[in-house]
């Protein structure tokens, strides 16, 4: 079992104003914590945990890690080491830029037992990261990601879908090129329009126009449907709910529901089934009937959202029934027509 407990430093350190970001409102903070503060916060978290069954792991999140100054670094750096001595944390994570990642900021990484490093990749395309206001490359990502993982760090990537100038095919791509980097694990988040935002701001004035959820969930399925096939752990589609999201305050447009990854799940396996059906060119006869075995793990995704994936199967069937193995993995499904 792994559990991140996370630390919230908005926009501390990033040099960049990207068109989409307001970190204050992601993370429901608007200063970073003190030293006190992030004791409270691990000693709070770990009195949940059963730490000695569990990797557990402080995350500092929310910035640019590397791009803070290193004395800021070693403050935060310092107060997790206290609970990696005593063995209740196993490491460090942290979030930060492609391009400030080197070898002597890895050194000092390495040296505080930081353990993964997720980079905040969000596109391969040049052209996209360029109307965004990323301030980086493609190639730096790819740089950055060797350094990591020649380094011993476990590799995290972070991306979104909806950003201004890309389409499906891009969103494709991007994920293609991640899986050349070969990450121990990625994040997916649909771009939102956060309000101060230079997003908000091309949104008010008609020159962006943000997916809608139905959108989102078909761009992002056939992309995880990638990092599935080659063994990429995803740990997050979409942004955590949270009163700000769910209240519509501070979000202004986009495709944020607190179901998200349920839902590009049931997309997914949709896919796989209609998919099915095509390939296979099935011929329903009057009254018939279909059971599908799935894999334990994906059973509620097979049955789909809301139930919307049997809902679709009854259009073409008598009776549709699912039942879970657990010998099946990954997409695999067998189908039994009765």
């Amino acid at each position: 079992m792994h559990f991140n407990i996370p630390v919230f430093i908005p926009h501390l350190g990033c040099p960049f104003q990207c068109i989409y970001c307001n970190q204050k409102y992601i993370s429901g903070t608007t200063k970073p914590p003190d030293v006190e503060e992030v004791h409270a916060i691990i000693l709070q978290k770990l009195s949940t945990i059963d730490s000695k069954n569990a990797i557990v792991e402080v995350a500092f999140f929310g910035g640019s890690f590397t791009c803070i100054s290193k004395p800021e670094q070693e403050k935060y750096l310092q107060a997790v080491q206290p609970y990696i001595r005593d063995k209740k944390v196993s490491g460090i994570r942290i979030s930060t830029r492609p391009d400030y990642i080197d070898e002597s900021i890895l050194q000092l990484l390495h040296q505080y037992h930081v353990s993964t490093i997720e980079l905040g990749v969000q596109s391969m395309s040049d052209s996209v990261l360029l109307k965004a206001g990323r301030g980086h490359t493609a190639a730096d990502v790819v740089k950055a990601s060797e350094l990591i993982r020649k380094g011993g760090f476990d590799l995290g990537i972070q991306t979104m879908i909806g950003l201004p100038g890309e389409d499906k095919e891009e969103s494709e791509y991007t994920a293609s090129r991640v899986i050349d980097l070969k990450p121990d694990c990625v994040r997916i988040y649909p771009v939102l329009v956060l309000k101060d935002t230079e997003l908000e701001r091309l949104f008010s004035d008609g020159k962006y126009e943000p997916l809608t959820l139905e959108l989102a969930v078909e761009r992002v399925a056939p992309v995880l449907k990638m990092y599935i096939h080659n063994d990429i752990n995803v740990i997050k589609v979409g942004l955590h709910p949270s009163e700000e999201f769910e209240s519509g305050g501070k979000l202004v447009a986009g495709p944020f529901h607190p179901a998200f990854r349920e839902m590009v799940m049931s997309r997914l396996w949709k896919n796989e089934f209609n998919d099915y059906l095509l390939q296979k060119h099935i011929i329903v006869k009057e009254n018939m009937d279909i059971t599908i075995t799935v894999p334990s793990s994906q059973y509620n995704y097979t049955i789909g959202y809301e139930a919307i994936n049997k809902l679709y199967l009854k259009k073409y069937f008598n009776m549709v029934r699912f039942v879970r193995s657990d010998t099946l993995n990954r997409l695999e499904f067998n189908v039994d027509y009765h």
